[in-house]
């Protein structure tokens, strides 16, 4: 079956309405039963140019495939950044409220390296706006269902995003290497689950969503 390539069909729309940036964001991290959600965003203008050959939404790639497409997409990016929220935030807030923390991290990130975030539009991967709540003031936002997949901006942040996380927890797992986050990165493998009845729980792991290990 044909992997569906993105393009920038919908970012050049855009900037002919004469939006000057377009700023991709896309969540990796959100069914993980350990480690923080992250939400990549990448901010694109006319000026970027075509994008890396073989970039995809990091689900579609194979983790070697994404880690050396992560410098190239960092390089063709403006402007790139990844924000997250942790365990604990995701117990305290639920996990649709810490996407908007962390879309809110990853954009004053950006601020602060000198993106021009307030004359942006927010592309937002989905058919839900997870990010506007977050904020302290409006931007422009935009969803598109399948933008991961669709759009080269979204498919960047995902890529970028999925990396960072998964570096990590790589990070993680030397300290604690009986739950296996090298190999699932925090999701619910069959080695995971083992591991939580065997050992129980860390400070990594999102106790609300696990209480069968409380």
């Amino acid at each position: 079956m044909a992997v569906s390539e993105p393009t920038l069909e919908v970012e050049h729309g855009l900037f002919a309405a004469g939006v000057p940036s377009v700023i991709g964001m896309d969540e990796v991290g959100r069914g993980a039963i350990a480690g923080p959600v992250a939400v990549g965003a990448a901010v694109v203008a006319p000026a970027c140019g075509p994008f890396p050959e073989g970039l995809r939404d990091s689900k579609l790639l194979s983790e070697r495939a994404r880690t050396r497409l992560e410098p190239l997409a960092r390089e063709w990016v403006l402007y790139g950044a990844v924000g997250l929220a942790s365990p604990a935030e995701v117990d305290e807030l639920g996990i649709t409220a810490c996407l908007g923390l962390a879309g809110r991290r990853a954009l004053l990130e950006l601020h602060a390296v000198g993106a021009d975030v307030t004359g942006s539009t927010v592309l937002l991967d989905g058919n839900s706006d997870w990010l506007s709540r977050a904020l302290q003031r409006p931007l422009t936002i935009t969803t598109r269902v399948k933008a991961d997949r669709d759009c080269a901006s979204v498919a960047a942040a995902s890529v970028l995003a999925k990396v960072h996380r998964d570096r990590l927890m790589i990070e993680l797992h030397e300290a604690l290497p009986e739950y296996g986050w090298e190999g699932n990165k925090g999701y619910g493998s069959a080695h995971h689950l083992s591991a939580l009845s065997e050992h129980g729980l860390t400070l990594h792991h999102r106790s609300s969503w696990l209480p069968a290990y409380t």
